[in-house]
């Protein structure tokens, strides 16, 4: 037997029916990534100078033109472009991302310290070598070429000019390379929040140290001349007090 269902309600003209809203969840291969979020929130001007930097001298060249931030707060990259300004935490984040750019990882790796401020730079591995960039008011503390066989060849090159105000070799170790993709979803290119979660990071990555530190101790106090070189054009006001 056959059923039928008669409405006696007459249904609207379709011009009043309104489709249903439907959101479509943007799936995570097709959301932006970290780098076009980052190119996305500089203006046109800044945009256009980022993209202009395409070798590892030429992201050095411009964080040795920002001015030096020494403030106890941090802050991403997006932030530096748009303050023109930032330490060697920010200088090392600005530079791992123009690495990502030029398709290599956004790697950095921390130099610790004793009675001393630690050092952050940005690293890289061009055929097989290893070189590194740096935002620092010592002019011995900033790029390496790449030509450095393994990390430890890398830092120890930081050794002699990494001294305080009382003449003493103050460099004891090194992390491990973060490579900062890990921490993507987490928005550290355009995010200050984001900031504390690499120092974390950072923080619970292998470390070694460059030799006893006993050794370090009995060390020789920097020479006249070399202190002279290694302070040139430095803002006191700026550097490690003990």
């Amino acid at each position: 037997m056959d059923f039928f269902y008669i409405s006696f309600m007459t249904p609207p003209p379709p011009s009043l029916i309104k489709p249903p809203l439907i959101i479509f969840p943007i799936p995570m291969d097709k959301a932006p990534d970290a780098l076009t979020e980052f190119e996305n929130a500089l203006s046109k001007k800044q945009r256009a100078m980022f993209r202009g930097l395409n070798t590892p001298e030429k992201i050095q060249r411009f964080l040795d033109t920002v001015g030096y931030s020494d403030a106890d707060t941090y802050f991403c990259p997006l932030t530096l472009v748009k303050k023109n300004m930032g330490g060697c935490f920010e200088g090392a984040l600005f530079a791992a991302c123009g690495l990502r750019r030029l398709g290599l990882p956004s790697l950095i790796v921390e130099l610790t310290s004793e009675n001393d401020d630690d050092h952050i730079l940005a690293v890289y591995k061009l055929n097989g070598f290893w070189g590194a960039m740096a935002k620092s008011i010592f002019p011995g503390l900033r790029s390496r070429q790449p030509v450095y066989r393994t990390m430890r060849e890398l830092v120890m090159s930081y050794f002699e000019f990494y001294f305080n105000l009382k003449r003493r070799h103050t460099l004891r170790g090194y992390s491990a390379p973060l490579n900062l993709k890990s921490l993507d979803k987490k928005r550290w290119m355009t995010s200050d929040k984001a900031i504390s979660l690499v120092g974390r990071a950072l923080d619970n990555t292998r470390h070694s140290t460059l030799f006893p530190l006993q050794l370090g101790r009995r060390l020789a106090a920097v020479d006249p001349w070399t202190f002279r070189a290694g302070m040139l054009g430095t803002d006191r006001s700026k550097v490690y007090h003990s």
